[in-house]
């Protein structure tokens, strides 16, 4: 499994180096669990990493990776995953945006393995280089199971 992790890491970079009409992105975000996620954990943070290309004027897709810790309370521990996964924007005007993304999550845990991964929001834009968004994430576990958040996040482009 390191090495899959490995290989989408170094798959956002080489896709980054291929375009220079794309953008590096970088965000951190808070979430509160939701669902069965929020019977186990407290809070939750996000860490995603991507590369995005402007398809057109108004669309642009691309790639991300990142971390997700959710923070377990009571007697359960914290449970995080890698996502990897395909994102696409549209703008809905000059100021707002919408996002959707679908892949796959790979579990930290001991025995996790992975599990499909989606979120869908929407940002604000604060200049044209920095955003405050805001999505509902999820990880479906196989078992009717599902990791669930609604998170608050700021995002740069470099």
């Amino acid at each position: 499994m390191k090495k899959l992790i490995l290989l989408a890491v170094v798959a956002v970079f080489a896709i980054g180096s291929m375009n220079a009409q794309g953008n590096f992105r970088a965000g951190l975000n808070g979430g509160i669990p939701i669902g069965d996620a929020g019977d186990l954990a407290t809070f939750a943070i996000a860490i995603d990493l991507g590369y995005i290309l402007e398809i057109s004027d108004g669309f642009d897709a691309g790639v991300e990776t990142g971390y997700t810790n959710y923070f377990g309370k009571d007697n359960f521990d914290d449970f995080n995953f890698i996502p990897v996964n395909g994102v696409a924007n549209f703008d809905l005007s000059d100021d707002f945006s919408a996002e959707a993304g679908a892949g796959i999550a790979f579990s930290l845990e001991t025995n996790g393995g992975s599990d499909f991964y989606w979120k869908f929001g929407f940002a604000y834009d604060l200049d044209e280089d920095s955003d405050l968004g805001l999505s509902y994430r999820s990880v479906s576990g196989g078992n009717g199971f599902s990791i669930d958040g609604i998170f608050l996040g700021y995002r740069r482009s470099f």
